[in-house]
């Protein structure tokens, strides 16, 4: 009770207005592959306890040297979550409410996506539709044109008519939100790959890679459509077994019957 008598009305707010702030923090590198780097911080901030728990002095002055250029290199790596802070904090924005993003109907949004690849397979209309999931890919989104849209067949479509602005590039999914047009994805440098796949199917394959987005791919050349997941991709895939693994993939699970099956079984049974 004498605890409780010493706080004062003026801390009470001083913890308010702290953790209000590192919640906007954590809100802002949520889907930035900053997280990805927190972690690693972590795992180093948790080798230097336990080196100082049990008096490993070699593990605790390699942890120290490291601390000791720690505040540039979270400056370095943290750069574009920091400018980005920066930038909202300017426009008045960083102390706003997030407004929640609606799911929708995610049965009419994959029909939606279904629709435009099959438009485009069928004229050999060249796309690459990227859909994120735990990974955050912001850093890709940005390098694109923010679009920031409902999922529609017609504007996908228009998104990959040849000889405009958006058409060479990766259009980028976050749930019911075409995000940006025109993104630039890293190419795999796998040297198994099949010499016929050219820089689309790559960056579906690089893109799937570094982070566990599902990619579509139409090929521009054959009219081919493309699954990519996990560094691994099947081509020509048929109409029915593309609806029912982004089903399977996007779709959240709820309980056990809805698990998803792992990719490189189903991957071997659709390649026969």
């Amino acid at each position: 009770m004498e605890f409780l008598a010493q706080i004062k009305i003026t801390d009470i707010i001083d913890i308010l207005i702290v953790s209000y702030v590192i919640y906007k923090m954590i809100v802002l590198v949520r889907g930035t592959r900053a997280v990805q780097l927190l972690k690693g911080i972590f795992v180093v901030l948790l080798a230097w306890g336990l080196s100082t728990l049990f008096n490993l002095y070699t593990l605790q002055w390699l942890m120290n040297q490291m601390f000791t250029f720690g505040v540039l290199a979270v400056i370095i790596i943290f750069q574009p979550e920091l400018r980005r802070a920066l930038e909202q904090l300017g426009r008045g924005k960083l102390f706003m409410r997030s407004s929640a993003e609606d799911d929708g109907d995610f049965s009419h949004r994959i029909s939606e996506v279904i629709k435009a690849v099959n438009y485009l397979s069928r004229r050999k209309i060249g796309a690459l539709i990227v859909f994120e999931r735990e990974t955050g890919l912001n850093d890709y989104v940005e390098s694109g044109i923010q679009i920031g849209s409902q999922i529609s067949s017609e504007i996908l479509t228009n998104i990959f008519i040849p000889n405009t602005p958006l058409h060479d590039g990766a259009v980028m999914i976050r749930k019911n939100t075409l995000l940006a047009a025109g993104c630039y994805l890293p190419l795999s440098e796998n040297p198994f790959i099949s010499k016929e796949l050219g820089t689309r199917h790559r960056a579906a394959i690089g893109m799937s890679e570094v982070s566990d987005a599902v990619c579509v791919a139409v090929s521009e050349e054959t009219g081919q459509v493309s699954l990519a997941l996990h560094g691994q991709i099947v081509r020509d895939i048929k109409e029915e077994s593309l609806i029912a693994k982004l089903f399977d993939e996007l779709r959240p699970v709820k309980s056990k019957a809805n698990e998803r099956t792992p990719f490189w079984k189903w991957r071997a049974k659709n390649n026969g």
